[in-house]
């Protein structure tokens, strides 16, 4: 059974930041992108069945990745750590309201956002949060 991680982008302000930095890290990385966590998830093999990470920026999910595989390192300090390598394509979902998170959270699929398409992304994308959020309560998104 398929199982997402919820994780805060921390740092990051849009979707285009979180993109930005990710390129960066592509150029850096051999066109290797790698997300380092201290420690890896017990259930990495349900994350590996196309499991995603979905990301926090200012407040929402707004964003996933595939996870597409998981690697150990030892770091200067001889401390083991956990690399997630991820699909470096973003796929923009339906926002969804989260709160602050230490570390990640399982999330199951049939709680993940869905993704939305790239036309209703770049419609929404200058509006403020909280007119989203109005305009979908209200059921006119």
């Amino acid at each position: 059974m398929t199982v997402h991680l919820v994780k805060m982008a921390v740092g990051v302000s849009s979707v285009e930041h979180l993109q930005n930095m990710q390129e960066k890290c592509l150029a850096d990385n051999n066109g290797i992108l790698r997300h380092f966590t201290r420690n890896q998830p017990k259930r990495f093999h349900e994350l590996l069945d196309g499991g995603s990470i979905f990301w926090i920026i200012k407040g929402y999910i707004r964003v996933k990745q595939r996870i597409c595989g998981f690697d150990e390192i030892f770091d200067r300090n001889k401390k083991r750590r956990c690399i997630i390598s991820l699909d470096p394509k973003l796929v923009r979902v339906e926002m969804l309201a989260h709160k602050p998170i230490q570390g990640w959270r399982y999330m199951e699929d049939n709680f993940a956002p869905a993704a939305i398409n790239s036309e209703y992304a770049a419609c929404i994308d200058g509006f403020p949060d909280t007119m989203v959020n109005e305009l979908k309560s209200l059921g006119l998104l």
